[in-house]
């Protein structure tokens, strides 16, 4: 799943909602850069993680 995340998608952190939506900017080698709303940029290990996608921003 993590490999379908492209930059430009729009996500969720399922642990964290209060972070609001995220923008993927890049996912290198499993490792997910997302700029969310509420929490700015984040690094996400996406083996530990499974982003939700968000088709409808």
């Amino acid at each position: 799943m993590i490999s379908l995340l492209e930059p430009g998608m729009y996500v969720r952190h399922p642990a964290q909602p209060d972070w609001g939506l995220g923008q993927v900017q890049s996912n290198i080698g499993g490792r997910v850069t997302v700029n969310f709303e509420h929490a700015g940029k984040v690094v996400i290990d996406g083996k530990r993680v499974e982003l939700v996608i968000v088709f409808d921003p």
